[in-house]
């Protein structure tokens, strides 16, 4: 059965429970726009799929009516009578998932298909892209403003880290925007559904994201000062890699960060 507004009021209200903002619950109860995550998706009989936060099993029903495979994973042990009811094809794990959802997958190609909880969602993403090669696609909403964080260019004022992991490791793009009204309960800020098709990451990726690590955590101090503790000449290194060493971290690109890991190594 779809589940709308009044279809996921009943699934709770007849378990006893509400929605526990302590684990970013925030459920998505518009089936036009949970179709519209499929579509986007574009999952189907042979896939695998993985869902992080099942909720009430609104996206789980809507994704095994595709005929993918589904593994969802949810932290909340009460809501095990819910997804077991409504969505009895899928492979649940009640767990952390930001404990072991990297390790599990393993087997295949996976696609990431989720409403992620607000309070984990960006490191979900970021930690996915980076030690789980084997999900070659994720497909995830998650507040507007970690979507623009996600998605930003160099000089952009939301550019940062996340930005740079992204475009190493993957090509993104925002499909659509998700207004607060569509959820129980309505949070305080509106949403955005993501798109990362995974690439091919350049064997310097990793020393890439460390330097952007060093250098977004000083953010307002030029290059010079802010990568002088994992750089043995800054200047040097910065003005080899095609950089001055005057400019800030928001300034480089992925691929400056990529060039300044290959002088330094």
């Amino acid at each position: 059965m779809t589940q709308g507004r009044g279809r996921i009021r009943e699934l709770l209200e007849s378990h006893g429970l509400k929605p526990d903002q302590r684990l970013g619950q925030n459920f998505l109860a518009d089936p036009q726009l949970i179709d519209r995550i499929v579509r986007v998706a574009a999952v189907g009989v042979g896939d695998q799929v993985v869902e992080v936060g099942a909720g009430t099993g609104a996206l789980t029903e809507a994704l095994l009516a595709t005929g993918a495979r589904v593994v969802a994973y949810e932290i909340d042990e009460r809501l095990r009578p819910i997804l077991e009811d409504v969505a009895p094809g899928a492979e649940f794990r009640f767990e952390d998932a930001t404990e072991s959802l990297v390790d599990d997958l393993a087997g295949g190609s996976w696609v990431l298909v989720a409403n992620l909880p607000y309070n984990v969602g960006t490191g979900i993403v970021l930690d996915v892209l980076q030690r789980a090669p084997s999900v070659a696609r994720l497909v995830v909403m998650v507040q507007k403003e970690v979507a623009d964080r996600l998605t930003a260019s160099p000089g952009s004022r939301v550019y940062g880290l996340p930005s740079v992991i992204v475009s190493l490791y993957g090509s993104s793009h925002r499909a659509f925007t998700v207004p607060r009204d569509v959820f129980i309960p309505k949070p305080d800020v509106a949403s955005a559904v993501v798109v990362i098709e995974r690439t091919e990451p350049h064997p310097d990726a990793p020393d890439a994201v460390g330097l952007a690590r060093v250098a977004f955590g000083q953010r307002r101090k030029m290059l010079r000062r802010s990568l002088a503790g994992v750089l043995d000449n800054p200047v040097e290194v910065l003005e080899s890699a095609g950089c001055r060493s005057t400019q800030r971290a928001e300034e480089l690109s992925p691929d400056d960060f990529l060039r300044i890991a290959a002088v330094a190594s």
